[in-house]
C-alpha cells in the first residue's frame, strides 16, 4: 500500500521513462483547454497511451537524463491529480523542477536512479534525507538534500498553498 507522511517519506511502484522526456508528451497541447481531471487522463498519449488508467495512487515515476525539459506546461498539476506520490530521474531540467516543488509534487534527482530502478519496483523515497531504497533489488541510492526552505514548501503542498497558509495571498487567487 502506498504510504507518504509529513517526513515526505513515500512508498509505491515504480514507472520507468527514459531520457529527454518532454513537457509537450507529459502534457499534450490539446489537453491544456482541457480541464486537469480530464487533462490528466491524455498524460504520455503520444508515447505511452493508456498510462494514466494504469497508474494508482502513491506509484512513483522513474525518468533518466533532462526529465521534463520543455515549455512550463503545469505538468505537475497533472502527475498529483493522477495520485503520483513523487518523480525521481538523473536530473531535471530547472524550470520543471521548481514548477514541481512550487506545485507540491515531491521530486529528487538522484543519480544512477535509471539503471537501479526496473518498471514495478517497489521503491522507498525518503525526500528530506534524499535516499531510495529500491525494495525489490535491496539497492540503495543517495542524493544531495535539498535545503530546509524547499523541504517546507513540499511539506505544505506547495509554494502557493504555503503563501495562502501565511496570509499573502488569498486562497484560490492566482495573483
Amino acid at each position: 500500500m502506498p504510504t507518504a507522511t509529513n517526513e515526505l517519506v513515500l512508498s509505491g511502484r515504480s514507472w520507468v521513462f527514459g531520457d529527454q522526456v518532454t513537457t509537450d508528451d507529459m502534457f499534450p497541447g490539446y489537453a491544456m483547454r482541457l480541464p486537469i481531471a480530464d487533462a490528466a487522463h491524455e498524460m504520455f498519449n503520444a508515447s505511452r497511451k493508456g498510462w494514466p488508467e494504469l497508474v494508482q495512487a502513491g506509484d512513483i515515476v522513474v525518468g533518466g537524463v533532462n526529465f521534463g525539459l520543455g515549455s512550463s506546461r503545469p505538468v505537475a498539476l497533472l502527475f498529483r491529480e493522477l495520485g503520483v506520490g513523487c518523480l525521481l530521474a538523473e536530473n531535471f531540467n530547472s524550470l520543471f523542477l521548481r514548477n514541481c516543488i512550487n506545485y507540491g509534487l515531491p521530486i529528487l534527482a538522484v543519480p544512477g536512479i535509471s539503471s537501479a530502478v526496473t518498471e514495478g519496483d517497489e521503491l522507498t523515497v525518503d525526500v528530506v534525507n534524499a535516499t531510495v531504497k529500491n525494495r525489490s533489488t535491496g539497492a540503495f541510492l543517495e542524493s544531495k538534500p535539498y535545503p530546509p526552505f524547499l523541504i517546507e514548501i513540499l511539506q505544505r503542498g506547495g509554494l502557493l498553498q504555503r503563501l495562502e497558509e501565511d496570509g499573502y495571498l488569498r486562497p484560490g487567487s492566482t495573483d
